[in-house]
Formats: structure tokens, sequence, C-alpha cells
């Protein structure tokens, strides 16, 4: 058991039977979003796909946004989903009347895989801060049935 603890460079035993508890109690008594923001969590939207039947209805949550900042990109089988949103304070002077900002700001974006699916009949539609967007299936081609002959 004890050849499985990590060393450093020197040969020293680095094992700390008290990291875990360590690492709760910043986790526990930090700052509430801290992990949010530091794992991410702000770097991309939800999203919820539903099976429709003869299509797929993508419905993405994009509150805040105008509808000129959300583009929608095909390229080689993949849709792209990207939106901005620009901060008012940033265009300000430092003298700017805010005194706390914690809205989020910046690019977002997220990419789905659109194999068998008919992408020239993609609609998207956004209202009310929700994407939606219907990925109509490709029809299945049959293989037409052979007669073959017999030499």
């Amino acid at each position: 058991m004890f050849e499985l603890r990590p060393f450093n460079r020197r040969g020293q035993m680095t094992y700390n039977p008290f990291r875990e508890m360590d690492e709760f109690e910043k986790r526990f008594f930090g700052e509430p979003f801290n992990s949010f923001f530091r794992d991410g969590g702000l770097s991309e939207f939800k999203t919820d796909i539903k099976d429709e039947g003869d299509s797929f209805l993508l419905e993405a949550d994009l509150p805040g946004f105008d509808k000129k900042d959300i583009h929608l990109d095909l390229n080689d089988g993949v849709l792209t989903i990207q939106a901005e949103r620009h901060s008012e304070h940033e265009e300000e002077d430092k003298k700017s009347k805010y005194v706390r900002v914690e809205r989020s700001y910046g690019q977002y974006s997220r990419q789905f895989d659109v194999s068998g699916v008919d992408t020239d009949n993609i609609k998207a539609k956004y209202d009310n801060g929700v994407l939606k967007v219907t990925l109509p299936k490709q029809q299945a081609v049959l293989p037409e049935p052979k007669h073959l002959e017999i030499e």
C-alpha cells in the first residue's frame, strides 16, 4: 500500500491525508459561484433535443441575446450555434455608474452532428430567449430489388 503513494522529485512522500477535507472546505466556504465560473459553466448554453418523428427539435436557451447576435453555420455535417453578448459597461469609461456587475458577457458556442439530417430544410426561430431549430430527418433510401441472371 505504501508504494502506491505519490512522491515528489526528492523521493519524499507527498500524500496529504487532509487534502480532501481542505478541498471540501474551500468549495463550501468559498464564493458560491466560484466553481461555476471556473468549471466553464458559462462557456456553453443548455439545449434539449426532441425526436418529433419526422424531424428533431433542438431548443437552446439563449436569454438576453438579440436575434442579430445569434449565428447558425453548417460545415461538413456539423451545425454550429454561436451567440455573442456585449457588455454595456465595456464601452463606458472607468467612471461608470455600475456598482456591481454579475451578468456574463462574451461568446458562447455549441456544435452538433447533423449527419442523418436534411440540411437543406433546416429552419430556425428565436422567440422569448429560446432558439428552436427544426432538423428534418433524411428520408431513408431503400435499395431497389434486382433480379440476377444465372450464367
